[in-house]
């Protein structure tokens, strides 16, 4: 059957599918596991992976039951779902690409701010102490440089790579904006054929 029939829109949608499934688990995988190792002290963040994972599991899980059934009412939801996942995605890699740098620095410091137990993990990780300046007589400093007062502040050595990790961030998130809307498609084309193999009058 030549591509772009039933048989091959099926095939697209539940190849498709099955790798966005493989990715949830990916997701839900590295953030237990960043977890139990103690590279990830935050629960919150560990928590939010997670549900994304979960989320996306769900929405594959959908996807591929509709294809493998041609239910009409699983793809429905399906591509409305993928829709929305699809236009939050696309804006927030369009912002990732386009943020400047003042705005940048407004993000990070706010993001510091929120939350301690991310603040250890960076002054651990990053060998670094505070944000914009090192306080000496304050709170206990996780890095390992503190005990010999050679820290830099944190801001230094994360705006350093913020930039990068956003780009990074932002042209991962635009290549999977376009596998959804690809999604979308095919589940559009998919619930308007039908199967040659059935009754040429059978339309589930």
């Amino acid at each position: 059957m030549a591509c772009g029939g039933f048989a091959c829109s099926r095939t697209a949608l539940c190849v498709l599918n099955i790798i966005y499934v493989l990715l949830s688990l990916f997701m839900i995988g590295v953030a237990a596991w960043g977890k139990w190792f103690g590279l990830v002290s935050s629960f919150k963040v560990m928590v939010a992976v997670i549900a994304v994972g979960f989320f996306l599991f769900i929405v594959a899980i959908v996807g591929l039951c509709g294809a493998l059934k041609h239910h009409q009412v699983l793809l429905f939801f399906y591509m409305i779902i993928l829709l929305l996942v699809f236009i939050v995605q696309f804006s927030v890699s369009l912002a990732c690409l386009a943020i400047s740098k003042e705005q940048q620095n407004l993000l990070l410091e706010i993001g510091w701010n929120k939350s301690e137990s991310m603040q250890r993990d960076l002054e651990y990780s990053l060998d670094c102490c505070d944000f914009y300046q090192v306080n000496v007589n304050g709170t206990m400093c996780e890095a390992a440089c503190f005990k010999e007062l050679t820290c830099e502040p944190c801001s230094v050595i994360i705006q350093a790579y913020a930039d990068d990790a956003l780009r990074f961030v932002g042209g991962i998130s635009l290549f999977f904006s376009f596998t959804e809307i690809l999604g979308v498609w095919l589940a559009y084309r998919y619930r308007n054929q039908r199967d040659a193999r059935q009754n040429p009058g059978a339309f589930i």
